[in-house]
């Protein structure tokens, strides 16, 4: 079984530099990774935040803050990746991207590295697949926000070899997670059971039920959510929520899975939630 000291993630953004956070807070060499130093830089600066607020707290002493700081190094060459145990992409959820990047990492990444995606619906099979490793391709889907939030669904692909999936439960256990094993299919559990529960909220919305406080309302006092539907698809991303529900309908040819009209309208009208200033609520930034 591989161990996994130094780590690669692709992508500094929301998800990105969560992982990141909690892999160096963990003890692990970390290369932070995007397109451009202003991502990295604002990825680094988010995790510095989070790590000052523990400090704040007396989760952390300063000494500690800065071990973990000291682990992190940022890169915009994905040939940084020259040298890692692991790779995750955490790039945005669009196939051609992310297949870019897996090219790119199985022809820079040493051959035992294990290349892993953040994915939270599109296929990893077919990922593994565009690959001379697709034995070592594997989904490590973490929720948002990482530091946070103690799951991470372990996706095994149709190829994934079981040693790829020893050497992942360990590093997600390792970094404090509970890691629960999903096979391949879109969506995967998450996804499959919240995204058709949020479309559902918007459907709601869409034919006059009730509107976006009521109907969160409902969810959060009547089946103790601790947050409400729509409130959660601000938070997550309109965008985000269309493509899970567009992979959802396409992966399975099921109407249930139809992305509500209304939901299509928001995206196309800029009002993505929270990241945007506007979604199902209106956002003071």
């Amino acid at each position: 079984m591989k161990s996994i000291e130094k780590i690669m993630v692709v992508g500094a953004g929301q998800m990105g530099s969560g992982i990141a956070q909690v892999a160096a807070q963990a003890g692990l060499q970390v290369v932070l990774n995007d397109i451009q130093s202003d991502y990295t830089q604002h990825g680094l600066a988010t995790i510095t935040r989070n790590l000052s607020r523990n400090v704040s707290k007396g989760r952390m002493t300063e000494a500690e803050q800065a071990a973990v700081l000291s682990r992190i190094t940022l890169s915009t060459a994905l040939e940084d990746a020259g040298d890692v145990d692991l790779a995750v992409e955490a790039a945005t959820e669009n196939m051609e991207i992310k297949v870019k990047i897996f090219k790119e990492l199985d022809r820079i990444a040493p051959k035992e590295a294990i290349l892993a995606s953040n994915t939270s619906s599109l296929p990893i099979t077919e990922i593994g697949a565009v690959t001379t490793r697709p034995e070592q391709v594997i989904g490590m889907h973490f929720m948002n926000p990482v530091p946070v939030m103690k799951l991470v669904e372990l996706i095994r692909g149709l190829a994934t070899s079981d040693e790829t999936y020893e050497s992942v439960y360990n590093l997600a256990v390792h970094m404090g997670k509970t890691a629960v094993e999903v096979n391949d299919f879109p969506g995967f559990v998450s996804n499959r059971v919240l995204l058709p529960m949020i479309n559902e909220a918007i459907y709601c919305v869409y034919e006059g039920v009730a509107t976006p406080q009521a109907i969160d309302e409902v969810m959060k006092l009547g089946m103790n959510h601790p947050m409400g539907p729509l409130t959660l698809a601000d938070f997550i991303g309109l965008d985000t929520c269309l493509a899970i529900m567009e992979v959802l309908y396409e992966g399975f040819g099921d109407s249930k899975y139809r992305p509500c009209p209304l939901l299509r309208k928001y995206v196309k009208a800029g009002w993505l939630g929270k990241k945007s200033g506007r979604g199902f609520y209106v956002y003071e930034n």
